[in-house]
């Protein structure tokens, strides 16, 4: 006697030809039978290669387009692209803009883990800045200093992208530009806080000051009061955000409460 079949049990889903077509695609880009830079076949070549329709081919390589590894130009072919440690985080940052959108939970997660980063940053910065890396930094100082209210948050973002690049690493370049990215929200906010432009510059030249100083207990320390006094920011500013939507739920309740009362 057969087993019954629950009848809620999921059907199984007939794989997509888009999906299949991607796949078969990666495997060859990834075993270099097109290497960066080299155009991949027509459409029409790649339909009578695998045999299917030009949608699922359209699809496929849009796909590709999207995780960075080929570029798309009208009435071209699709030309295959170096993958970088820039273009693998961006597509990650594409993910946290969406995250942090919709939770203010990876929000805490995502200021602790810049804190971590940053700390380890500032000190390898500390310990390997070469002369030209100082002077690049303090360049990066000089222009955050002169910027005016327009351009105060991205050379604020330029100071923290030159400390992270001095230690070689590009993929610690391109996390931090990443972070930055997720932050820039509540960065705006935060420069626009009473104060908050004197208070940054003084809190960078102390961190350039350990830096130049080859001092990274120093530099840290001083990283380390720049993060925990955004922080407080970050929360007071949310605090803030959510008092006048507390007024307008009890402002109604009281109204209630007084009409009972008459």
């Amino acid at each position: 006697m057969r087993p019954a079949v629950h009848a809620a049990a999921e059907p199984i889903q007939r794989r997509k030809l888009a999906r299949e077509v991607l796949d078969r695609l990666l495997a060859r880009i990834r075993a270099g039978e097109w290497p960066a830079g080299e155009h991949l076949p027509s459409e029409r070549q790649l339909m009578q290669a695998f045999g299917v329709g030009r949608p699922a081919i359209r699809e496929a390589l849009q796909a590709l387009e999207r995780m960075g590894f080929i570029s798309i130009t009208h009435g071209e072919r699709a030309r295959v692209l170096p993958v970088s440690a820039q273009s693998v985080i961006a597509q990650v940052a594409e993910v946290g803009h969406h995250l942090l959108a919709r939770s203010s939970e990876t929000l805490e997660h995502l200021k602790e883990a810049r804190q971590f980063f940053e700390l380890g940053m500032v000190r390898i910065a500390a310990a390997r800045a070469t002369r030209d890396d100082i002077e690049r930094l303090r360049a990066a100082l000089d222009a955050h200093k002169a910027a005016d209210a327009a351009t105060f948050l991205k050379l604020d973002m330029e100071f923290h992208r030159a400390i992270a690049s001095i230690s070689g690493n590009p993929i610690y370049v391109a996390l931090s530009q990443a972070v930055f990215e997720w932050l820039e929200k509540f960065y705006t906010e935060l420069v626009r806080a009473p104060g908050a432009e004197r208070v940054t510059i003084a809190e960078h030249t102390r961190i350039f000051e350990r830096i130049a100083a080859h001092d990274p207990d120093g530099a840290e320390k001083a990283m380390t009061a720049h993060l925990m006094r955004a922080n407080k920011l970050y929360r007071l500013l949310e605090s803030a955000q959510r008092v006048p939507a507390a007024q307008d739920l009890r402002g109604p309740r009281k109204h209630i409460g007084s009409a009972r009362k008459r």
